[in-house]
């Protein structure tokens, strides 16, 4: 069974420089775009069914995607990205320093931070690994999970053991479920250390 992991396209928080994480933004012309060359370069592999993040920039990659394969599209909530930025969200990195330097500074403490309403580090890596279990399991057929950097790097790290240091819009990871675990298969706009 082979796992295909892909990043949503570009947003109107990317080109804004907006705190993203629980913020919902679309896509933009060229996340739509990626999302297009994504779905043709998916065609005839066999997939059965996407798997998705709730948010409006993943589904509507997983929408185009889907149309284009003509497969099940299904939203699973516990994909969505880490709320990291709790007040921040959807702020421009202007207006979060205006209003909350304090919790802007406390990014900078890493994953652990204590940013005003924001999830604990700890919590989102057990609902994305939880989700991602639950929906390895739901198959035995090739499936395609559309999300976002946050949840690709807590599945990558724990599955493949691998950590992401980059990865662009659009990305895509394939993973081959075997009988020790899971391998790489191959890989597209990601950095691996």
């Amino acid at each position: 069974m082979k796992i295909y992991l892909i990043r949503h396209g570009e947003t109107t928080g990317d080109v804004e420089d907006r705190y993203g994480g629980d913020y919902d933004d679309e896509l933009t012309e060229k996340g739509v775009s990626g999302a297009k060359k994504l779905a043709e370069l998916l065609s005839g592999k066999g997939i059965k069914t996407i798997y998705t993040s709730p948010k409006k920039r993943a589904t509507a990659t997983a929408k185009v995607i889907s149309e284009k394969i003509g497969v099940t599209l299904r939203i699973v909530d516990n994909l969505r990205e880490r709320n990291n930025y709790g007040v921040l969200s959807g702020l421009t990195k202007k207006e979060a320093i205006e209003k909350f330097p304090f919790d802007v500074r406390e990014l900078e403490t890493g994953v652990n931070h204590k940013v005003k309403l924001s999830e604990r580090f700890s919590n989102f890596k057990e609902r994305v690994l939880g989700a991602f279990k639950t929906v390895a399991n739901d198959s035995e057929d090739d499936i395609l999970i559309v999300a976002h950097a946050g949840p690709l790097r807590r599945i990558t790290e724990e599955h493949l053991k691998k950590k992401i240091t980059k990865i662009e819009e659009c990305a895509m990871i394939i993973m081959e479920q075997k009988s020790e675990g899971y391998e790489l298969i191959d890989s597209k706009g990601v950095e691996f250390s």
